[in-house]
């Protein structure tokens, strides 16, 4: 099969690979006919070394497709059926799961399920997130695929899997953002946009999108923020604000100044959500008279808080009734061998999300 290896970090080590076969089908695990992969920020972050990814790797985490040929110990889906690859699996079992936070679930930190899952003939080949979504086949648990009903596009389905149950649930699951209250979405791709969207469903108050490339903010006033402006207006818009800021930031970059900039945009008592995934060696500073004074919420939304079997499809039945606009975030459409390409725009800031079809 063909399936875009990263050979060592940088842009440079990125090579669309012939020949490659999956490591053999065994217990709980699914072989998936990948039909579409969405181009994520966190897919450039893996090619750039920013995640720290073993190699070589295949890259992409974000996809939907049909599930090929299941293992002997496998219940919930069978060859023929289409899904979406979750990158969280959530086995259901797991204290975390039991206790209602199935986004942390420890199944993926299991021997089980940390191995290579690709072969390069006698090379083993990691895969990114347990996935490797930019691949024509990948293999999965079944813990990580939930049913793409018939009228749902893959393209639509590959976006569901990560970028924008991550907004929405930031919004809905982590923050649970309240009717009339305010929100400040800080990065408008596409987790932000995702963001956007739903904070707009679930508050009239002011949703204000904030992000450096002019196009993008005015994508997110046509995706219902009520006003979107630069970084560098923030903290005077913010100061607009009753109270001298808003209920709720949400955070979609992963980047240390905008993580400060979201705790500074809430007022005191708000609370500020960080979804976007930053780098292990960068730090954000506080005082410990402000974290005590503020008494604002600082916490992080991994993958938005999903619960994938709740989640996914009301995020499918948000956008079956027009409440998110998913085909508006799609920039373009590309064959495997474009990725490299378009990992290239998405670094420059030209797309929101590519999508990869097979």
């Amino acid at each position: 099969m063909r399936a875009a290896v990263l050979e060592h970090p940088g842009a440079d080590g990125l090579v669309i690979k012939e020949g490659l076969t999956l490591a053999p089908l065994t217990g709980r695990f699914v072989r998936v006919a990948v039909r579409a992969a969405g181009v994520c920020h966190s897919d450039l972050s893996a090619v750039s070394g920013r995640l720290g990814l073993p190699t070589p790797v295949v890259v992409g985490h974000e996809s939907a497709g049909e599930v090929l040929e299941v293992g002997p110990d496998v219940t919930t889906v069978a060859p023929g059926d289409r899904v979406i690859v979750s990158w969280v699996p959530q086995c259901g079992t797991c204290e975390q799961c039991v206790a209602g936070r199935p986004q942390l679930c420890t199944f993926n930190l299991s021997d089980e399920y940390r191995f290579p899952r690709f072969r390069d003939g006698e090379e083993t080949v990691w895969a990114q997130a347990g996935c490797g979504g930019f691949a024509e086949e990948l293999l999965v648990s079944e813990f990580n695929l939930v049913a793409l009903p018939d009228d749902v596009p893959f393209e639509i389905g590959a976006l569901v899997g990560c970028g924008v149950s991550t907004g929405v649930g930031a919004v809905v699951n982590t923050a649970a953002v309240t009717p009339g209250s305010s929100v400040v979405v800080i990065g408008c791709g596409g987790v932000g946009l995702s963001a956007v969207q739903a904070a707009r469903a679930a508050t009239d108050g002011t949703v204000l999108a904030v992000d450096p490339v002019a196009s993008k903010r005015e994508l997110a006033v046509r995706l219902g923020a009520t006003r979107a402006v630069a970084p560098e207006e923030l903290t005077a818009v913010a100061a607009e604000q009753p109270g001298g800021g808003f209920d709720y930031a949400i955070e979609a970059v992963g980047a240390a100044a905008t993580i400060r900039a979201a705790y500074d945009a809430v007022r005191r008592g708000g609370t500020a959500v960080i979804a976007g995934v930053g780098p292990k060696d960068s730090e954000v500073s506080f005082s410990p008279y402000e974290l005590y004074a503020g008494e604002r919420r600082l916490v992080g939304s991994v993958f938005g808080s999903t619960d994938i079997r709740r989640d996914f499809p009301r995020v499918i039945q948000l956008w079956r009734d027009g409440v998110l606009d998913l085909e508006g975030i799609i920039s373009a459409r590309v064959p495997l061998d474009e990725l490299p390409a378009a990992l290239d725009r998405l670094r420059s800031g030209d797309v929101l999300r590519t999508v990869v079809v097979f």
